[in-house]
């Protein structure tokens, strides 16, 4: 068995390893995409020295998206982001350099485009492996970072007993300091309560620690400062717990400007990348369903017009992204009628409003394939919390404090709260918390994947709906 502090001590070395294993991947990759483009394995000098030259510059490219830094602890899907990131610009780079060097003749396309995809594919195939192994240790006591939790109150409770059940981040809290240590229990979670040392330096020498977590509140500052300065000769990692667990936060996330440290307390997902993706495959799907289903939609839209007065699309006004008042369509599925007051009426269990074409294409969602065109506009998503009335907004606001968070993305057409069976009639505060909750879930863990996922279990059973009056 390996000793518990072998990986501790060589983990310089190991990071110097994992360097050069993915200059290893690149050639590899490189030797791999010119045998697929010209059979043979020799590479001509050209061809020798691009591969060399794309090494140097993905050292390079790698570091500055912190690819060699720590995981543990960190979330996966954001460093196989980084990752992904780090090789298209490593490839947008590369060809670049072909363009002002006039040396891009002098080269495949096919055997770049091969050569990029198996670089990728090798290093996320060797990342997740090397990761998977240290998980793997971590979770069985090696390589594992010992931590002293300075603060045994609720804050630094909570956070002990989230790391004793993650155990695969290699943190192991071995001890608490409380400055009233006499009035807290002797053990929490299992863990020894020890009074605050007047050498705290000494005490975690004692202890073998690597790290000390201060869980403190942010209005103890002066006790903060005190421990800093009792520990300026050591250099023990410290770091400090942000008392945040009873704040309902959005996509929570540190970041500097201008130098300073700033908590984003509520933001929304759809930055950057993330926006462009979602654009994406919100056009592309909406386009391609829309050319699938027009059938469907040619004989709705007959089947609108035949079965009473009116027009075929309803236009209703909804809250959109951040606010902002849309117009959303749906075929008509009501007798043309006029609101008490401009009161908004959900409809219920046979509704003497709803016509019998209309109650069918309400049951099968029929009625909402309108809002792709909405989709094509940019003003909805696929997937996404619903619209609901502008003046259910204004009940449910003040009612349910995290309401308007579902603001922060578009909505959609279909959801989480939707598959889940939070949808149609929300007849109590209860039904309509429920619904929120699950469309905040969706806020706070999108990705691609996670739509795709939501758009599969809509077709499976999305269609119809016991709750869909």
């Amino acid at each position: 068995m390996l000793p518990k502090g072998l990986l501790k001590e060589y983990s310089g070395s190991l990071a110097m390893l994992t360097r050069f294993m993915d200059m290893g991947m690149i050639f590899v990759a490189g030797m791999i995409a010119y045998y697929i483009r010209f059979q043979g394995i020799h590479f001509s000098p050209n061809y020798l020295v691009a591969t060399l030259t794309g090494m140097l510059a993905a050292s390079l490219i790698f570091h500055f998206f912190d690819i060699y830094s720590s995981v543990r602890g960190k979330g996966l899907v954001s460093y196989f982001f980084n990752l992904v990131q780090a090789v298209c610009i490593l490839a947008l780079i590369l060809a670049c350099l072909a363009f002002f060097t006039k040396s891009g003749d002098n080269f495949s396309r096919l055997w770049f485009l091969n050569w990029m995809s198996i670089t990728l594919g090798l290093l996320i195939l060797c990342r997740s492996s090397l990761l998977c192994a240290l998980r793997y240790m971590r979770a069985h006591g090696l390589n594992e970072r010992r931590v002293v939790i300075y603060g045994a109150n609720e804050l630094g409770a909570t956070f002990a007993k989230t790391v004793q059940q993650a155990l695969w981040t290699g943190f192991r809290v071995v001890n608490f300091l409380d400055d009233q240590a006499h009035s807290k229990p002797d053990y929490i979670h299992h863990i020894p309560v020890s009074q605050a040392p007047e050498n705290l330096g000494q005490f975690l020498t004692d202890v073998a620690a690597d790290e000390i977590w201060l869980a403190l509140p942010l209005s103890d500052e002066p006790r903060v400062k005190m421990i800093l300065h009792e520990l300026r000769h050591h250099t023990i990692n410290t770091r400090f717990v942000l008392d945040i667990f009873g704040l309902n936060l959005l996509n929570h996330s540190m970041t500097e400007i201008a130098g300073f440290p700033v908590l984003n307390i509520s933001s929304t997902p759809m930055m950057g990348v993330s926006r462009m993706v979602k654009a994406v495959e919100d056009r592309l799907l909406s386009a391609l369903i829309i050319l699938l289903v027009s059938p469907v939609l040619l004989l709705a839209a007959l089947g609108v017009k035949l079965s009473s007065k009116g027009p075929v699309l309803f236009k209703q006004h909804r809250l959109g992204w951040d606010g902002r008042v849309i117009k959303v369509y749906k075929f008509r599925t009501m007798y043309q009628h006029e609101e008490v007051d401009g009161a908004v009426t959900q409809a219920t269990l046979d509704d003497k409003r709803v016509t019998p074409f209309g109650r069918f294409l309400r049951r099968t969602s029929l009625d909402e394939l309108p809002q792709f065109m909405n989709v094509l506009q940019g003003r909805m998503s696929i997937v996404g919390p619903r619209p609901h009335a502008l003046a259910h907004n204004e009940l449910y606001k003040d009612a349910i404090k995290t309401y308007m968070q579902r603001h922060r993305v578009k909505p959609g057409i279909t959801g989480w709260a939707q598959i889940n069976g939070w949808r149609g009639e929300t007849d109590t505060l209860a039904k309509m918390q429920k619904r929120v909750e699950y469309d905040l879930y969706y806020i706070n863990n999108w990705s691609l994947g996670f739509d795709l996922k939501i758009i599969f279990l809509t077709f499976i059973k999305g269609f119809s709906s016991r709750n869909a009056y």
